[in-house]
């Protein structure tokens, strides 16, 4: 992960900068403003005969034939920006989502979800319990908190697509989910955690959104 990633996801969330912000990349923060601000925004390179509409729902896309990728797409649809962010900057996710050999389903929470979380994604209650309010202070707090902001993501990454209904897989964090329809709603389980639609479905997978964010803890 990189370093100006705990700084990235606080300005996308609240807006507010860290005074620690001013040892951070430039370049990094105001990617990240323009995020928080609702701007649109195109954090990837995009060639120009790529059509940039996402899917609706489940209807078939273009994009699975044409050789686009998920890292192609991932920061095309703003409700998603902040976990879109945050999977460029975890190297054992965006190495795959760039692997045109490897398939993966990405469970992306919305914005909405992401701002209303009720702990930052690098936090852990037992090690606030343990070690107090400095346990993410220093090297050592750093490590810790790398450490649990990966967990967080790769607990949204499925390492397989298509992904078949109640067909129960391991994400990358190692945690047992499937999903669900149900009353015309398609549900991860456990947790019955909606998926608002599918943004985008190409090569070498599935962009789900998800009203809520999968168990990481």
């Amino acid at each position: 992960m990189k370093p100006s990633l705990l700084l990235a996801f606080s300005v996308a969330c609240t807006g507010v900068i860290p005074a620690s912000a001013q040892s951070r990349s430039l370049s990094s923060f105001f990617r990240v403003l323009r995020i928080s601000t609702n701007e649109q925004m195109s954090p990837l390179s995009y060639p120009p005969n790529i059509a940039m509409t996402p899917s609706a729902g489940d209807q078939p896309n273009s994009d699975v034939s044409s050789g686009i990728i998920i890292s192609d797409v991932m920061g095309k649809t703003q409700s998603i920006a902040i976990f879109s962010g945050l999977t460029r900057d975890i190297d054992s996710v965006s190495d795959r989502l760039d692997d045109p050999s490897k398939n993966a389903t990405v469970l992306a929470p919305d914005n909405g979800a992401m701002r209303s979380l009720s702990r930052k994604p690098w936090e852990d209650p037992k090690e606030y319990e343990t070690l107090g309010e400095n346990a993410y202070n220093g090297q050592a707090g750093e490590d810790r908190a790398q450490r649990n902001m990966r967990r967080f993501v790769e607990a949204h990454i499925v390492p397989e697509s298509p992904w078949r209904e109640h067909q129960k897989i391991e994400t990358l964090a190692g945690n047992i989910i499937w999903f669900e329809s149900k009353g015309g709603l398609k549900l991860i389980q456990p947790g019955g955690i909606e998926v608002l639609s599918i943004a985008d479905k190409v090569a070498n997978g599935e962009v789900w959104v998800l009203k809520d964010i999968i168990n990481y803890s």
